[in-house]
């Protein structure tokens, strides 16, 4: 998906077990398919997983973890990942890598049974979230989630115009500018997660388990969280989540803002190389034209 991306396997996995976790180098070793894009995943035995960072950027995101998740945990409605141990790089693999608890479920991909149900749990998980203490939070990066939309104009003008025909242009734009005529959040910066995807969000037994994939964190325009409402919510539920976090008109449309620089930023980035991103990218943004 990248071009200075690394690869790795399954013996990979266990020549860094091997080397400095010796008492789990004897599990069983499972590549976990998944159209995630910056780290690939490996089972270990029943109760454990390997996490390894395909690409540079990636790096950062098991220590935010490491810092951030043990102190907001448990104070959220639904599980997140556990880090359990941080391995170093060895045998020509780069990067730190880390070990997690698994987290079992399936992505919210058509897997949930009842929407408006999973709306209302969402959002007391983005309510308990925006409540937590974001003193010392992580430093936000230039076009991090939660900057005014403005700072993202060009980017995603650009997308919109690599992506040609395969998509409605003008309507993106039309959508884009309704978004970015809204007005800017007079709220307090808030928690957020920044990338509510239904790949990050897991279910077990038709209903929202668990919160993954937490690199994006960090403190901004709460409206950034509404992206859901279009990727995962449609109709009924969409207009319940919408209700539950009590969301004006102008929050509302620069979270579908979020949704849509999400989905033409990963389109032609991802176009040739992950049909799962693009299957979920082009379903969020026909969303976010339906209802613009």
């Amino acid at each position: 998906m990248h071009a200075d991306e690394v690869e790795t396997d399954v013996a990979l996995v266990q020549r860094l077990l091997s080397g400095q976790y010796p008492r789990w180098a004897d599990l069983e070793i499972t590549p976990v398919e998944s159209y995630g894009t910056d780290h690939d995943i490996y089972r270990l035995g029943e109760q454990l997983v390997v996490r390894l960072p395909r690409i540079g950027w990636a790096t950062a995101q098991a220590a935010k973890e490491a810092e951030w998740l043990p102190r907001l945990a448990p104070h959220l409605p639904l599980a997140v990942p556990v880090q359990l141990a941080k391995g170093r790089p060895a045998g020509g693999y780069p990067f730190e890598w880390s070990v997690y608890e698994w987290l079992p479920g399936e992505n919210a991909n058509g897997t949930i049974d009842d929407l408006e149900k999973a709306a209302v749990d969402l959002a007391a998980f983005v309510k308990a979230l925006r409540r937590l203490d974001a003193t010392d939070a992580p430093t936000r990066p230039p076009i991090g989630r939660g900057v005014p939309l403005v700072i993202l104009d060009e980017h995603v003008r650009r997308s919109i115009a690599q992506l040609g025909k395969r998509i409605d242009g003008e309507a993106a734009i039309r959508s884009w500018e309704e978004s970015l005529g809204a007005p800017e959040s007079d709220e307090a910066e808030v928690w957020v997660h920044g990338d509510l995807l239904p790949g990050n969000l897991l279910v077990v037994d038709g209903r929202l388990s668990a919160v993954i994939d937490w690199g994006l964190l960090n403190v901004g325009d709460p409206a950034c969280d509404l992206q859901p409402a279009w990727n995962v919510f449609t109709d009924d539920s969409r207009s319940r989540y919408r209700a539950e976090l009590e969301v004006d008109d102008a929050s509302w449309l620069r979270g579908r803002g979020w949704a849509l620089f999400q989905a033409v930023m990963a389109l032609p980035y991802y176009w040739d190389t992950n049909p799962g991103m693009v299957r979920q990218a082009s379903h969020a943004l026909a969303e976010v034209l339906a209802d613009s």
